[in-house]
């Protein structure tokens, strides 16, 4: 029997109807504290720091890390939510929300609660490779990610199983019960999959696609990177899931093989926000300045080095270079949303 997800876009949803109009106006740009020069917490003001992000447990590790070693008198603490949870989360709470920062959250989303979010002025722009970049500052680009289809080889040599070439041969019968992919209703990565080939083919022939394609699923799961990590376990031989996440497990030995097909590898932008009103907080801007330090530099050479930086390099060992990137265009939340209620496994 299939597992199904159940949807966090009927939150999301009612959240949208009600709610999409709150959030309290933030202080402007210029307006922004500058940053403090010590780790301490200044006088009068709270030292709590809260941080939403629907990131990977161990990149929420490493910063949770890095945050406490450098401010040890500040109280910082990221919470984890699925990307559609955490949007819902947002339009809910309003500006009643312990939420101060935004972590690592794809664009779309970003977009969609751009009103409840503070420009960021304090923040050099220019660093940024151009479409990566937000003119309105509402958000400040983290990472770049994309997906891909991951294969097992030893489980698909054991089966006797070709190596898939095409999204087509992902149909045939022989693949039956042997493939993953994010459910697109609450995950970020699932729904790149599904704009991609609705960019690639047209709405109609894309959902027709995964209507024929569910057949083969095992399972339909809540995080991006949970595919390939049961791809990585034998638990399934091919995996529709996280570029990233299949290289770190191919470095520490899982025998898995990435493909990017004609179509291209879906991916998004990821940034970072301030709710409205939380600038104000000199713990806030500290924060936000840390990570544009060294931190970002080290972030993405250890674990997303995709290209959102000017003269960014590379240093991941297997990573690939000069992935095909697919169509992701127009990906507003409006078309989000009408895409996603069209969804029915």
């Amino acid at each position: 029997m299939k597992k199904r997800t159940q949807t966090a876009m009927i939150a999301l949803s009612a959240a949208l109807l009600v709610l999409s109009g709150c959030g309290q106006t933030g202080a402007s740009a210029g307006s922004a504290p500058a940053a403090s020069s010590t780790a301490a917490a200044p006088a009068g003001e709270s030292n709590k720091v809260v941080i939403y992000t629907p990131t990977e447990d161990y990149l929420i590790e490493y910063m949770q890390q890095r945050l406490d070693e450098q401010f040890p008198d500040y109280d910082i603490s990221l919470e984890y939510y699925h990307s559609g949870d955490l949007a819902a989360k947002l339009l809910a709470e309003g500006a009643d929300t312990a939420c101060d920062i935004v972590f690592d959250c794809e664009y779309g989303y970003l977009q969609m609660l751009s009103d409840n979010f503070a420009e960021i002025g304090f923040i050099d722009n220019s660093q940024f490779v151009p479409d990566m970049q937000d003119p309105a500052r509402k958000y400040m680009p983290v990472d770049r990610y994309s997906g891909s289809v991951i294969v097992n080889t030893q489980i698909l040599q054991e089966k006797g199983l070709p190596i898939p070439e095409s999204y087509q041969d992902l149909l045939d019968p022989m693949y039956q019960g042997l493939i993953e992919m994010p459910d697109p209703t609450a995950s970020s990565t699932g729904y790149l999959f599904l704009k991609s080939l609705v960019n690639a083919w047209g709405e109609d022939e894309a959902f027709a696609y995964f209507d024929k394609l569910d057949a083969n699923i095992l399972q339909y799961t809540g995080g991006g990177s949970a595919p390939v990590k049961d791809a990585a376990s034998g638990e399934c031989a091919i995996a529709l899931s996280l570029t990233f996440k299949a290289v770190d497990l191919i470095n520490e030995g899982a025998p898995l093989q990435i493909l990017f097909f004609e179509e291209g590898a879906p991916y998004t932008p990821a940034g970072l926000s301030i709710v409205s009103g939380h600038e104000q907080k000199q713990a806030v801007v500290d924060v936000v300045n840390y990570f544009y330090s060294d931190v970002i530099d080290d972030y993405l050479s250890t674990y997303l080095p995709e290209q959102i930086k000017v003269g960014q390099v590379n240093t991941t060992p297997g990573y690939p270079t000069d992935i095909p990137y697919a169509d992701m265009s127009d990906n507003t939340p409006d078309v989000k949303e009408a895409l996603l209620a069209k969804w029915d496994h």
